[in-house]
This record gives C-alpha cells, sequence and structure tokens, in this order.
C-alpha cells in the first residue's frame, strides 16, 4: 500500500470505527421510538413507553401539571418505575402481548433481521480492512467498501421499516398512543447510515488504481509510486 494510499485509509478507518459505535448503540439499546397515550386527568400516573428492535419498555409517570407541548404523558425523561420486557416473537410476557397487538409483528421481526444482515456485513468490512494493511493486499480495499457500504443501506432500510411500524401504530383504530417521537437511538441509527455509507464509497475510490498525471500519458506511462 502506498503512502499516501494508508494515509487516506487510516483517515477513514475513523470515520469507520465512529459509524460502527453509532450502529452497535442503536442495535442494543431500545430508545429508537417513545410512546406516550393521552392523559385524561392530572394528579395520577400515566404510562409512557419507548422500544428498541429488541425489546419494550413501559414507564409509570406520575402526571401533576398539563404539558404545554401536548396533551400525552411525558416527558419520558421525568423520574418514574419502569418495567422491560423482549418482544413475543423472542420470548413470552404480558407487555410484550400487549406491544405485539398493537403494530405490525413483522415489522419488527423484519426491522431485527436486517439489522442482523447489517452487522454481519459491517464484521465482514472490518477484516477486510484489517488484513488490506497487509504487504499487497491492498486489493482488500474494494470488497471492505462494498460491505461497509452494504452494511449501511441495510441499517437505514431497518430504520424505514421501523418508521412503517411506528406510523401502522399509531394509526391504528386500537392504538392507546396519541404521541411519539423517534429519540438517540434512531438518531444513532441515521447516523451510522451515512458515516458507513460514505466510508464504503470513500475506501472503493482509495483502492482505484493511480491515474495519469498528465493528460497525455497513458496508465502504462505513468510512473510508479515509491512502495514503503
Amino acid at each position: 500500500m502506498f503512502e499516501e494510499q494508508a494515509t487516506k485509509v487510516k483517515i477513514t478507518s475513523v470515520v469507520i470505527l465512529v459509524g460502527m459505535s453509532s450502529m452497535l448503540a442503536a442495535v442494543v439499546t431500545d430508545h429508537w421510538a417513545v410512546l406516550s397515550p393521552r392523559v385524561e386527568k392530572f394528579n395520577a400516573t400515566c404510562e409512557a413507553a419507548h422500544f428498541g428492535l429488541w425489546r419494550l419498555c413501559k414507564k409509570s409517570i406520575f402526571i401533576v401539571e398539563e404539558d404545554p407541548q401536548g396533551k400525552g404523558c411525558g416527558p419520558i425523561s421525568l423520574p418514574g418505575a419502569e418495567n422491560c420486557s423482549y418482544f413475543k416473537h423472542f420470548t413470552s410476557g404480558e407487555e410484550a402481548e400487549v406491544f405485539e397487538v398493537k403494530t405490525q409483528k413483522e415489522y419488527n421481526i423484519s426491522a431485527a433481521a436486517i439489522a442482523i444482515f447489517s452487522l454481519f456485513f459491517m464484521i465482514l468490512g472490518t477484516l477486510c480492512l484489517i488484513f488490506s494493511f497487509g504487504k499487497g493486499r491492498d486489493y482488500l480495499l474494494r470488497p471492505a467498501g462494498m460491505f461497509f457500504a452494504f452494511a449501511g443501506l441495510c441499517i437505514i432500510i431497518s430504520v424505514e421499516v421501523m418508521r412503517q411500524s411506528v406510523k401502522r401504530m399509531i394509526d391504528s383504530d386500537e392504538t392507546i398512543w396519541i404521541e411519539y417521537y423517534y429519540s438517540w437511538s434512531f438518531t444513532c441509527a441515521c447516523a451510522s447510515f451515512t458515516l458507513l455509507i460514505l466510508s464504503g464509497i470513500a475506501l472503493l475510490l482509495i483502492s482505484m488504481p493511480h491515474m495519469p498525471r498528465n493528460p497525455w500519458e497513458t496508465c502504462m506511462d505513468a510512473e510508479p509510486d515509491t512502495l514503503d
């Protein structure tokens, strides 16, 4: 690997590391969306909820006065007792059963499965990137770039599937939720998509053959760069 090429790869690797951290934070946490039911009376307890790809958490919040931004229960940052359980298609549980009635089971399974594919591509890209630093193995930059780009595409598809799941749940006639917003796990997923897709494209460009310095040169006539 040429010295200039190696420097570009190292800079890109730092961006990839940030993107991977964002993706892991999004996949393992349960703050993709926050749901809030209507509050009928004050000086009473209501239940808000937040969830991710794997589980639902319901939080009991004591409401004293009306929220000036809406009529829902919250904000979720208020203190209260929290109870979390995994979705029914992974384990059984009363909370998971309530959640499954309010949304589409297929949407949640799809979002989680696509996120797993994203992690798989990310691992393959990392292995290719590490081995590319070996002597004469810079050809691995190209598959590494493709794998990271695929990981970014998978996570944004998972984001869209989750967004459609929330939308269908809110639009359902049987739903108890009247307000929702996307939280920091959702933001991490979107950030990881941007960083990984750009890093993947950058690795593909870096791995391209050296272009001639002058327009009248051919690729064969151009002087090769000096090896490390």
